[in-house]
């Protein structure tokens, strides 16, 4: 059997160039409140956003063409394709590419972040069926890992060897129970052309993902990276991001280089969903739902390198100076524009603007 290591691709650092970048229209009524229409406008800013530097493609529900295109309106290429959800990171394929430059696709088995153990709806045949159609649509070959399951959401690299995931995520039950370590760390090198893979302990607190990497750290280049961070040893967030920065700093990467690591704040104060935001969500039978009150998976690491800017996150509110604080850091280390995006609608549905990007490469 063919795998992306064998024939010599690999999956690329998400701060190098793209060809493009896939997003999902908003329309679940569990995920995203009052019809989806603030959602829209979140969805809206991040894809102006990306489209200054590099070309968008926009799934949305059949029928739908029209109204998507009445609201982002300018070059946006709008393709038609029946989705459970919108969290095109984890159900798009990852994109790899060889030396020559040429790209191909994986496509990953998908169970909604855990199945029948603890996944977070109870249908999710359209999203695992997404990824096998995105490359029929844009007529990219496709490699089948299914049925290993993974999430875009679950990995990063650092386009030299090195991927990044989380213990608590990708040997979560409800993922791969059959495997062990080892096994699920040979299947990542084997599809995404790795040689090393880095294990951090956890991940956000409270991220209903089983704790995504791309939730608490990320690499900006080769041997650096940003984590998630907080002071404040009393809020949960403290032991989770501790755990993964003395991981870190015993580890080396593919090359052989120390991690460098820049904390990256937490928001000042938790992000919670009051009852108002409750009231406009409408959820299917065995939908995960939420409780006013809950604290909500707030990170700035969850951000989108596009080809001319890094698109953040933004709380606005009692966060607006952790907002400023992170996007300054974030401008230093990247070197790059920071366009903020106010994001918490997106936080609403469990994520943020990286879990609704998936870059081609």
């Amino acid at each position: 059997m063919r795998t992306p290591r064998k024939d010599g691709f690999y999956m690329p650092g998400e701060f190098e160039p793209h060809s493009g970048c896939i997003i999902i229209w908003p329309h679940r009524t569990g995920s995203w409140h009052y019809g989806a229409r603030p959602a829209e406008k979140a969805f809206t800013e991040v894809i102006k956003a990306i489209a200054e530097s590099e070309r968008v493609y926009v799934f949305c529900g059949i029928g739908k063409a029209e109204h998507v295109r009445g609201a982002l309106g300018g070059d946006i290429a709008i393709i038609e394709a029946d989705t459970d959800d919108s969290w095109a990171r984890d159900i798009a394929p990852t994109f790899v590419k060889n030396a020559a430059g040429e790209i191909r696709a994986v496509n990953w088995e998908f169970n909604a972040w855990g199945g029948e153990t603890d996944g977070l709806y109870a249908h999710w045949e359209k999203d695992n069926a997404f990824a096998r159609t995105v490359a029929e649509r844009l007529g990219v070959p496709l490699y089948d890992a299914a049925p290993f399951v993974l999430e875009g959401g679950s990995i990063h690299s650092d386009g030299e060897g090195t991927l990044l995931v989380t213990e608590s995520c990708l040997l979560s039950a409800g993922r791969n129970p059959t495997l062990g370590k080892a096994e699920i760390e040979e299947k990542l090198k084997e599809y995404l052309g790795a040689e090393k893979v880095l294990w951090l302990p956890r991940g956000i607190y409270n991220d209903e993902t089983n704790e995504h990497v791309d939730n608490v750290c990320a690499f900006v280049r080769p041997g650096e990276v940003v984590l998630a961070w907080t002071d404040d040893e009393n809020d949960p967030q403290y032991a989770l991001s501790r755990a993964d920065y003395d991981y870190l700093a015993g580890e080396t990467d593919a090359k052989g280089r120390q991690i460098k690591v820049h904390k990256l704040p937490i928001p000042d104060r938790p992000v919670t969903i009051t009852k108002r935001d409750l009231d406009g969500y409408v959820f299917e039978e065995g939908e995960d739902v939420r409780e006013a009150g809950e604290r909500l998976a707030a990170s700035y690491c969850n951000f989108y390198f596009s080809n001319g800017a890094v698109i953040i996150p933004a709380f606005g509110g009692e966060n607006a100076e952790s907002d400023e604080r992170a996007a300054e850091i974030l401008r230093k280390v990247t070197g790059r524009k920071v366009i903020q995006i106010a994001a918490r609608e997106i936080l609403l549905g469990g994520g943020n603007i990286h879990c609704i990007t998936q870059q081609i490469v």
